[in-house]
């Protein structure tokens, strides 16, 4: 007999901000991390769209919406430059 179980991430909470350029900020998961730094590193660097301006819609330059590698907890993030 199967059984699976939905987990709860308990280092991630639901509308949680971070502010980071390019080192993990303090408290982050370091899995997610691993997922989405490549877009943070793209947007403090100046990225507008991503996959041919269709993944977001062009209205939404700036942002990027990631997901956590873990399938079992995961975890949607939302990548977003902001002029702070």
């Amino acid at each position: 007999m199967g059984w699976f179980a939905a987990l709860v991430w308990p280092l991630m909470k639901e509308g949680q901000v971070f502010y980071a350029d390019y080192a993990k900020p303090e408290g982050f998961c370091d899995e997610a991390w691993k997922a989405i730094y490549q877009y943070v590193f793209a947007l403090a660097n100046g990225a507008e769209g991503w996959y041919s301006n269709d993944w977001i819609a062009p209205k939404h330059k700036g942002v990027a919406i990631c997901s956590c590698n873990d399938g079992l907890r995961p975890v949607i993030i939302k990548v977003e430059r902001v002029n702070e």
